[in-house]
């Protein structure tokens, strides 16, 4: 297969981190190359996160080149466009709608750009844009801290990772504390499942 290249971008708390091991693990477990590397921006909660993962059978740069990303999760929308250098015309953005204002923002310093406008420019640089409001999602699933489980389900229901659903399922049952790992499953298959109704839809528009 060729190398996959995902990027999952946010700010700390949002568990890009327990995202990533769990894509890790997965990938492991089907007996692919994966590489990981973690980008930390300020040490405190909501500083930026980015985590670039490559999956393959020969793979060994841990990073992914610029233009080179498969699919960028963003989990916080100006996140998300902060790393749009890492998209081409092939690339996915999932994009979580849910802002996190920053205190450069709350304090009148800075100012943060509408989801209209932040949706405007990363479709100057990549191929597809999916909005998913992941904080919703997780709430139905019993907690809005599973928002980063939710797009991994939808990251899943692209396609573009090599690995099963049923294998990501085993990796959050060995990764997440019990308590929470039949919250974190209904959080996947809820993420799964806006892209896979979407495509769907879509389907049942070309058939008419």
């Amino acid at each position: 297969m060729s190398n996959c290249n995902v990027v999952l971008a946010g700010v700390g708390g949002q568990g890009i981190l327990l995202a990533a091991n769990v894509l890790g693990s997965a990938a492991a477990k089907e007996g692919f190359n994966v590489r990981v590397s973690e980008i930390h921006g300020m040490a405190q909660r909501g500083g930026a996160v980015v985590c670039h993962m490559r999956i393959g059978d020969r793979v060994h740069a841990p990073t992914t080149m610029e233009g080179e990303a498969d699919v960028i999760v963003g989990l916080e929308p100006v996140e998300a466009l902060r790393n749009i250098k890492f998209a081409s015309s092939q690339t996915w953005v999932l994009l979580n709608i849910e802002a996190i204002i920053p205190s450069t923002v709350s304090l009148g310093t800075a100012a943060y750009p509408s989801l209209q406008t932040i949706m405007k420019m990363i479709r100057l640089f990549a191929g597809k844009i999916v909005t998913i409001d992941a904080a919703d999602l997780a709430r139905k699933a019993g907690s809005v801290i599973a928002q980063n489980t939710v797009m991994l389900g939808a990251l899943v229901a692209t396609k573009k990772l090599p690995m099963r659903l049923e294998t990501i399922k085993n990796a959050i049952r060995e990764l997440v504390p019990p308590k929470y790992v039949k919250m974190n499953l209904e959080a996947l298959e809820l993420g799964y499942g806006v892209l896979r109704n979407s495509d769907e839809k879509r389907r049942d528009e070309l058939d008419k």
